[in-house]
């Protein structure tokens, strides 16, 4: 069996994607195999989380966005939706000194305004502690969903197209980009889904256009390091050409 630090080896820190985007899926069925509720498989997903943002910042990985709660969760049961709400507080506040310590900088994205007072005032505590962190950027995804986002982007585009700031004919995919939720961030270069699933599920739907989508059968709370590393690994195998030949790349490369 290879282990972590062999994985490790193989990586080509010279090719990281700067950028990696990740689906958390499987919580559910991990804890019915066990027996337990949803939420029993929610929090054994803390550690999957803590490991990869530890092996990301340890590679050299800049920026980790972890899909954490769709628009779409809060359709949930509301016993499960609570759960997680309090879930989220106690992770976001027990984690605070794992993110100093590997010198992680925490931010959001999403409809935050719909999140409980309670959340928003442990979230933006997080975010402010770890502020001056500048070794790797985890976002957390909440309340969010690819198509509100676009939806959003689009609204602000249209008031200023109103109010006679923006000519109409001047829109183009670098407009759009800009009024994301966090435009400063490079689009992921690796999407990864765990649990099996082939699908986006409305996540970062301008943003993943070009990136590498990688699935894996393991359920979010037994994804580790090694883990993340073969994602890479996969990742750094393949040619990204957008929308070029292979030829073409050559050339340039030449």
């Amino acid at each position: 069996m290879t282990t972590d630090n062999e994985l490790r080896d193989q990586i080509d820190l010279q090719k990281l994607p700067a950028h990696i985007a990740i689906i958390m899926d499987g919580n559910g069925r991990w804890a019915k195999q066990r027996g337990h509720d949803r939420v029993f498989g929610h929090q054994h997903g803390v550690e999957a989380v803590r490991q990869t943002a530890e092996a990301a910042a340890e590679l050299g990985v800049k920026y980790l966005t972890l899909y954490a709660f769709s628009t779409e969760n809060w359709n949930r049961p509301k016993a499960e939706v609570d759960a997680l709400m309090s879930l989220l507080v106690h992770t976001i506040h027990g984690e605070l000194k794992t993110l100093n310590d590997n010198n992680i900088r925490l931010r959001a994205i999403g409809d935050l305004k719909s999140m409980s007072s309670e959340v928003l005032a442990q979230l933006n505590e997080a975010i402010a502690n770890t502020a001056n962190n500048n070794r790797m950027d985890l976002i957390l995804a909440l309340s969010y969903s690819g198509q509100w986002e676009i939806t959003e982007a689009v609204r602000t585009i249209a008031i200023a197209v109103k109010d006679g700031t923006l000519n109409p004919d001047d829109i183009d995919e670098a407009t759009i980009s800009s009024n994301m939720n966090a435009p400063d961030i490079p689009d992921p270069e690796l999407m990864i889904r765990t649990s099996g699933e082939y699908r986006v599920s409305n996540y970062y739907l301008w943003q993943l256009a070009y990136s590498e989508l990688y699935f894996t059968n393991v359920l979010w709370p037994d994804f580790r390091k090694n883990d993340l590393y073969e994602a890479i690994i996969d990742y750094q195998k393949r040619e990204r050409r957008f929308g070029q030949t292979s030829e073409q790349l050559t050339n340039i490369k030449g």
